[in-house]
This record gives structure tokens, C-alpha cells and sequence, in this order.
């Protein structure tokens, strides 16, 4: 029997929940937690013993600050729990026979890590991606081109299922072939794109070279996730510029798919409040923070079945506004994105900065190109402390571009950052490309 389709709540919004009153968001999220920790409590062996160490029993939540007299979930304990209960961990919280998938983490830091997936799970972020990429304006019929990596990544695959469940047109590219790729959009007429910010600023200067002009192409929705740069003005407006199209922001991370995306008014990723309890918590007293103020953000799944996480530490430094925006959704959303990691931020001479700060002013300096790196080694450390003293960059020129180039960027840098700089002009083509995620922080 053929599967009915998905109908859109109206013109605009996908799902009714997306404009529910924050009375309502949050009686809903409480009644779903009550039953999220029970089930973890009797199905996820992990999260039986956390539970016992705090004294702690579902039936204690009475408010959701009764939550934080649990632990943090961090990364070291889903690894740990990966060696204590191979191969799938015993964070898992049903047995591999009852999950229809698994995807592995990148494997950067550490071992590649499984997550599973049950049939209701993937159900669940199909119409969850798919609520999204609505939202930001993909429509039954257009032609939605995945730039996602297919092999091992958990991109492509959901990325693929939701724009199929909304009812679009998918040519599963995945993140090789630039060329094909370029030449598909002019060829099948894509009007929505996506795939990682390097990947994107890569195919935009792939096509100048290849003497193709993506902002006439038919390609209206520039899609990315994965590593940050959509929420960063600079590359927003980079990237913009060279496909002639919207760039939305879509955050998610392997172990909670998704957690928030732009929406059409790219007002910063909008939360998925009916899918996910959001702390915003101060970074080193763990106390909730305002919204308008920095915190980390920390994710509670509320009906996740396979994997499910409790006060899940994604050391992301966000920025939280509650009130409702003007297009009628009533989730909250994330201000400027992701600001930066927590365990990425560098303190040079007692100035706290993120990469993300410096990406953005390097995109939007004139006569660079898209790639940029920032080098720590011991030119730029005390060499009796080993702190940081500045930050060398390396950059790359354009064609034309004057030779005091790298000083005037070092100005700016300084001016805005308040930390000192030093420039390495290269020339275009000299840094390294990527087709999935980019590394921008070199420790030499």
C-alpha cells in the first residue's frame, strides 16, 4: 500500500507544534520527560547506575530544575560506555536486534562511535528535517541536490529522507565529483542545495574557474551543517553573494539529529522544543543563564528511542531568545548560532576568542579567498609558559590585491578582536581544500 503523504500544517508551517504558546511547549515537555526518564531508567543499563549514584527517581521530576540533580552526559561517557558494553555501548537503550541503523562519528578524536537508530527514530528526523527545510521555503516538486556525504556521515541520509517526505525531487550527489556537481545544477535545474560551508565555498570557486556563474544558476536555498558558518556573518554573506541564494543554518550533531535549524527569516536556528529540553547553562558554575547571555548548550531528548541522552554536554557555546518570532513559530531560537565551543575557545593574554570571530572578518575582507588557517606553534606561545601570545593566520590573496594586503588585515583583526595577529599571505591555492569538514585550527 502506498504511503500517504505528509501534509503540511499550512502555506507556511509544517506541524502545528511549531506555534504552540510557551505554556504549552513546556507542560508538553515536562509530561515527556517524566516518561523519557523512565524509560531510560529501566531500558539504558548506563543511565540505571547514573540514576542510582544520584538518588535520583523519574518520579522525582516535578519541575525541571528537579533535571539538574542529575549529571552531565558527556562525550568521554558515551566512549566509555562503548568499552564497557561493546559494541554498541551501554548508553544504548534498546538491544541492536530492535534498531533498523547506526551511524559512527567522524573518529577525529577518538574511535569511531555508533549511534543507533530504531524505524520510530527515523521517522521521528525525517519530519523533524523535514519541518525545517519547509520552513526555510522547499516545496513539493523543487529539486533538492545533497551535497551530504553518504558513507559513514549522518548527513546525507537524513537530509535525503526528509526532502523526500516533504515531497521534493532528490539527486543524491554526496560531496565528490565538483565538477558533475556544477554541472547538475545547470543541467537539472536544482533549487535547493546542501551540504557542509567548505563544501559550498569550494564548488563556488570551483564554478568561477570553470567559467560558470552560480548566482544565475536556478539554485535559490543554500543549505549547510556540519561545522560552523552559516550563522557567522561573514561567511553568510560570502557565500550568499557567490550563489546568488539564501544560506540557512542547519545544526545538528550525530548524537541528537536535529536540534535546531534557520528558518526562512535565517533569525538563527530555530529549536526543536517538542523533540529536545534545552539548558543554557554558564560554562564553569553550570547555573542556567538568561536568555540574551552566552552559555553552554546542554540537550535532553524527550522521546528518543535508541540512543536516547539525558543533560547531553555539547560543549557549544549559544546564545538563547525565547520570544516568539514574527512568522508565528514559537520555539525558541539561537541567536547568531553556534558562537563557538566551549573547549575550542583560546585566551590570549586574558582575551577570550573563538574562531568563529576571526572567520568572520576574514570573509568579509576584501582580496581573500574562502580558506584560511590559524596556526598555534611556538611563535606565537611564551616560551617559559607556554601561554598564547597572538595567533599567526594564514590566508590567501586574490589576483590584484595590494601588497600591503596582510598588514591592513592584521589592523583590522587587532581593532576588532583586540588580540594581535600575524598575517601570512599565501597565494590562491596554497591551503588545503575540503569536501566535507573543514580543519581551521592547525596546533603545530
Amino acid at each position: 500500500m502506498k504511503q500517504q503523504q505528509r501534509q503540511p500544517y499550512s502555506d507556511t508551517i509544517w506541524d502545528e507544534t511549531e506555534t504552540w504558546s510557551r505554556d504549552r511547549i513546556e507542560t508538553f515537555q515536562l509530561d515527556a520527560l517524566r516518561r523519557q526518564l523512565q524509560r531510560v531508567r529501566d531500558t539504558s543499563s548506563h543511565y540505571r547506575k547514573v540514576f542510582a549514584e544520584a538518588g535520583f527517581e523519574p518520579g522525582d521530576l516535578k519541575s525541571f530544575s528537579d533535571l539538574r540533580r542529575l549529571p552531565f552526559t558527556r562525550k568521554s561517557d558515551y566512549v566509555a560506555g562503548l568499552a564497557a558494553e561493546p559494541p554498541f555501548g551501554s548508553l544504548a537503550a534498546v538491544k541492536p536486534g530492535e534498531a533498523v541503523r547506526v551511524h559512527f562519528s567522524s573518529g577525529t578524536t577518538a574511535r569511531p562511535a555508533p549511534v543507533l537508530w530504531t524505524q520510530t527514530d527515523i521517522d521521528r528526523w525525517a519530519d523533524l528535517y523535514a519541518r525545517y527545510l519547509y520552513a526555510q521555503g522547499l516545496r513539493r516538486g523543487d529539486i533538492f541536490q545533497c551535497m551530504f556525504n553518504y558513507a559513514w556521515f549522518v548527513g546525507g541520509l537524513g537530509a535525503t529522507l526528509a526532502a523526500q517526505h516533504l515531497g521534493a525531487l532528490v539527486i543524491p550527489a554526496s560531496s565528490g565529483d565538483t565538477q558533475r556537481q556544477i554541472e547538475s545544477i545547470f543541467q537539472y535545474g536544482s533549487r535547493c542545495v546542501i551540504g557542509t560551508p567548505s563544501f559550498m565555498a569550494h564548488m563556488a570557486e570551483a564554478a568561477e574557474q570553470m567559467g560558470r556563474d552560480l548566482a544565475s544558476s536556478t539554485v535559490q536555498m543554500v543549505c549547510v551543517g556540519g561545522e560552523p558558518g552559516a550563522s557567522i556573518p561573514g561567511t553568510r554573506e560570502r557565500i550568499e553573494r557567490q550563489w546568488g541564494a539564501k544560506m540557512f543554518d542547519c545544526y545538528g550533531a550525530l548524537e541528537c539529529q536535529p536540534i535546531g535549524w534557520d528558518t526562512a527569516a535565517q533569525l538563527g536556528p530555530t529549536l526543536a522544543e517538542d523533540f529536545i529540553y534545552v539548558e543554557i547553562l554558564h560554562p564553569d558554575t553550570h547555573e542556567p543563564v538568561p536568555d540574551g547571555e552566552r552559555g553552554v548548550l546542554v540537550l535532553t531528548h524527550l522521546d528518543k528511542q535508541a540512543c536516547p541522552l539525558v543533560r547531553w554536554w555539547t560543549g557549544d557555546v549559544v546564545v538563547r531568545d525565547s520570544r516568539p518570532a514574527p512568522d508565528g513559530r514559537t520555539h525558541a531560537r539561537l541567536s547568531g548560532g553556534v558562537l563557538g565551543r566551549a573547549d575550542d575557545m583560546l585566551i590570549i593574554r586574558g582575551v577570550n576568542l573563538f574562531p568563529s570571530a576571526v572567520e568572520d572578518i576574514v570573509r568579509a575582507f576584501p582580496g581573500l579567498t574562502n580558506e584560511y588557517q590559524l596556526v598555534l606553534d611556538d611563535s606565537v606561545k611564551d616560551a617559559h609558559t607556554g601561554f598564547l601570545t597572538g595567533v599567526k593566520l594564514r590566508v590567501e590573496r586574490e589576483a590584484g590585491t595590494a601588497p600591503d594586503l596582510g598588514e591592513r588585515l592584521a589592523q583590522r583583526l587587532r581593532e576588532k578582536l583586540q588580540v594581535r595577529f600575524h598575517v601570512e599571505v599565501v597565494e590562491a591555492g596554497t591551503l588545503p581544500r575540503t569536501i566535507h569538514k573543514a580543519t581551521r585550527v592547525i596546533h603545530a
